[in-house]
């Protein structure tokens, strides 16, 4: 392990939650998962944990199955669901196997149990891990249909006493409206909960912002693109736009 995660942290947060897509691992491809993407993103948190930063990470399945569109295509919605929950598990492990490669201890924890692959979510034993300087992944959602892993992060962040969400985008932050489509989208240096529930600015969803707003937990939107932009953001750099009361 490091020397530099005995020292005392030069960022904002002593624990996070960082949130990504599923989608944010399939790199340029279309579908699946990119082992030179998944390795970048792995390096992008091996630099922040060798600061002392607890890690916590949530990972969609997007890029293998969605449960919605498997709704939409006629696909009974709660197996649908529990088969998008199985696609974070497998994320989860691909990151898992990227982190451990960069000389990180990484527990992938299940909201399924699946004892042979992974550990099933204890919540003491998990915050346990943690102050050992382990990064834990959070896999199978809340382990119920119908909830996002968008509320499964906010969820966990909650439980493990987490200081903020992290949620890396392809943008540098919140918009009006879509700046891919939109070149005059403005970006929100900040913006409350309620704003982002009234003016759907699709932040995460209704029941992951609604929760974060009852607890106070902060929603910090930044580019996982952008190198080095995660410990930029941690130390209260870069561009990013923050969700607050």
């Amino acid at each position: 392990m490091s020397d530099a995660t005995s020292k005392t942290p030069a960022t904002t947060f002593k624990r996070v939650m960082l949130k990504i897509s599923g989608e944010a691992l399939m790199g340029d491809q279309g579908f699946g998962l990119h082992p030179p993407t998944v390795e970048r993103i792995a390096r992008e948190v091996k630099i922040v944990h060798d600061l002392g930063v607890e890690i916590c990470m949530v990972i969609g399945g997007g890029n293998i199955f969605r449960g919605l569109q498997g709704s939409a295509q006629g696909m009974e919605r709660t197996t649908a669901d529990y088969m998008g929950m199985l696609a974070t598990v497998m994320n989860a492990l691909a990151m898992q196997s990227a982190l451990e490669g960069l000389g990180v201890f990484t527990r992938v924890i299940s909201a399924i149990p699946m004892d042979q692959v992974c550990e099933p979510y204890i919540r003491r034993r998990a915050v346990r891990h943690l102050e050992k300087k382990r990064v834990c992944i959070f896999a199978a959602g809340t382990g119920n249909p119908y909830f996002t892993t968008d509320t499964a992060a906010t969820l966990r962040a909650n439980e493990m006493h987490c200081q903020a969400i992290l949620k890396g985008t392809k943008v540098d932050g919140v918009y009006d409206k879509d700046p891919v489509k939109f070149a005059d989208a403005v970006r929100y240096e900040n913006v409350s909960y309620d704003d982002v529930l009234q003016k759907r600015l699709g932040v995460m969803d209704a029941s992951a912002i609604a929760l974060a707003r009852d607890n106070n937990l902060p929603i910090i939107v930044f580019s996982l693109d952008e190198p080095g932009g995660f410990k930029g953001i941690l130390a209260g750099e870069g561009t990013y736009t923050k969700v607050h009361a």
